[in-house]
């Protein structure tokens, strides 16, 4: 098996993602339909004074075939503009303040959200499905997550002898949860880095995805980075330690399966069902990675977003505070069937 080894150098992702928290670990059983209301809390604190502008982005969640968007307010001392990114077609909560008089600003979204289970494992006939408009750019490096020679040569070796892009799938899945650890010591970990995940053989979910990501891709199958939150199966109720990301692979005919290889390693039970499932314990804030957002920020591309970004006079500013909570909308979610 060819190894990775970080033997060339490589720039650092100047991202706002370097600061995110520790997540908080994401349900491990399969539910069919959840409701919550959903808590977004921001809190920008020590804005310099005589700031002439500062400008607040926050992911604002869609609705699409898995997920409604059923009820949604914003609370802001500022006036809110609702727009789409260029690329994704992500949505953000944009505030611009000019000469503001505060040194705190704050900002509070919620929603209440309707996830369903997505399942995706009968390949047995041609669907209707067409390719989406978009499907090239899921084919395409990130980053922090490039398509060079070693990752296309060990795509090549992990596939070896499939000739079917739903078996290239699965010996890839089956490759990061052979190599890697759910290990969240030290740092380095949750950049999303390729070559870290090979190198350092674990992380969080980002690291775990960019691998599936990356190898999937160099082996010609589009594929898609997902994040927002998990909601915890223990509670019906409560506060969100941090953020969870999953991702999908496109299959001609098929259209997009979904896989969850962080929580299939964390529950070795539910390897086959996170391999085409995504439960409904989740809520999606954004797609892709890269990010240009609306209006354009000045600083770089953001690595991925799910919390709050702010520029203060252009520049990157880090003195935000977050805090995520949810309620379920009914009583506690119930648990059903068993790996499909």
């Amino acid at each position: 098996m060819i190894a990775c080894h970080t033997s060339f150098l490589r720039n650092m992702f100047p991202a706002i993602a370097c600061l995110l928290l520790v997540a908080s670990a994401p349900a491990s059983s399969s539910v069919g339909e959840r409701t919550v209301d959903f808590s977004y809390i921001a809190n920008v604190h020590d804005i310099p004074a005589e700031s002439k502008d500062v400008q607040i982005w926050l992911p604002y969640p869609r609705s699409d075939a898995y997920q409604k968007i059923l009820k949604a307010k914003v609370t802001s001392p500022y006036p809110v503009k609702i727009l789409s990114g260029p690329e994704y077609g992500n949505q953000f909560a944009y505030i611009d303040v000019k000469n503001p008089a505060e040194t705190n600003i704050d900002v509070t979204m919620e929603f209440t959200v309707q996830r369903d289970e997505h399942v995706s494992k009968t390949f047995t006939g041609a669907s209707n499905t067409s390719a989406p408009p978009d499907l090239a750019r899921w084919l395409q490096p990130d980053h922090l997550a490039p398509l060079d020679q070693r990752i296309r040569e060990l795509s090549a070796e992990v596939t070896a002898g499939k000739t079917a892009d739903l078996a290239k799938a699965r010996a890839i899945y089956d490759y990061v949860l052979a190599n890697m650890k759910y290990d969240k010591t030290g740092t380095g970990w949750g950049n999303g880095d390729i070559y870290w995940a090979c190198d350092a053989k674990r992380g969080n979910c980002t690291d775990f995805h960019a691998l599936f990501i990356g190898l999937a891709r160099s082996a010609g199958i589009p594929a898609k980075f997902e994040i927002g939150f998990s909601l915890p199966t223990g509670a019906t109720s409560g506060e969100i330690g941090g953020y969870h990301c999953w991702a999908e692979f496109y299959l001609s005919q098929y259209g997009w399966v979904p896989i969850d290889a962080s929580e299939a390693w964390k529950d070795p039970s539910k390897r086959d069902y996170f391999f085409g499932a995504h439960d409904a314990n989740r809520v999606q804030f954004s797609v892709g990675r890269d990010l240009i957002l609306a209006p354009p920020q000045a600083g770089p591309p953001l690595n991925y977003l799910v919390y709050p970004y702010v520029e203060v006079n252009g520049k990157p500013f880090s003195s935000v505070n977050k805090k995520f909570t949810f309620r379920d909308v009914h009583a506690a979610p119930v648990s059903v069937g068993e790996m499909r």
